[in-house]
């Protein structure tokens, strides 16, 4: 495989992001999600990732910012998602590629930790584990296990607490 390149979003990508994610996901609700965060306080421009292959954007990526509240108190801390690949690139390790380049730059950034709703069994093969370790929880209708978070910082998540997705998440989750 050509090798594959990963490096933050400009504004001529947005189209190309909405298509991968549209025929990703065969429905609109995470376009919509990508833009709506692209619009608001929580976007990260230098943590909206793509994976280009040929000069073309095959992968999305976003970390966003996300409250974790534990006992009155908030810290920001990141969500992965959406995480996309067009299908007829998938199962060759571009979401692998992006996921790594995506906790490299938040640990760069650095970001305390990193919180991912939905796909328990791929993501801690990159290292995350079960929320529940630190007794996480969330605000979304979701099973306990389907939430998977990484420390960045030892101790981040010490004491735990409930993460607070933005209502636009409720409409995947």
């Amino acid at each position: 495989m050509q090798e594959v390149i990963v490096r933050a979003e400009v504004p001529e990508d947005v189209r190309a992001i909405d298509v991968v994610n549209l025929s990703a996901f065969q429905g609109e609700a995470e376009a919509r999600l990508v833009s709506a965060i692209r619009a608001s306080a929580d976007f990260i421009p230098d943590l909206s990732l793509v994976a280009e292959l040929n000069g073309r954007i095959v992968g999305h990526l976003l970390l966003s910012k996300v409250k974790l509240q534990h006992d009155g108190a908030s810290k920001t801390v990141l969500a992965l998602g959406p995480m996309s690949v067009v299908p007829s690139q998938s199962h060759r390790g571009i979401g692998s590629v992006l996921i790594q380049a995506a906790i490299g730059r938040a640990k760069d950034m650095r970001y305390a930790a990193i919180i991912v709703a939905g796909q328990p069994d791929y993501y801690e093969r990159f290292a995350f584990q079960p929320a529940a370790t630190w007794g996480l929880s969330s605000n979304l209708r979701l099973p306990a296990d389907a939430l998977t978070a990484m420390e960045l910082m030892p101790g981040a998540l010490k004491g735990g607490g409930q993460v607070n997705y933005p209502a636009l998440f409720a409409e995947i989750f």
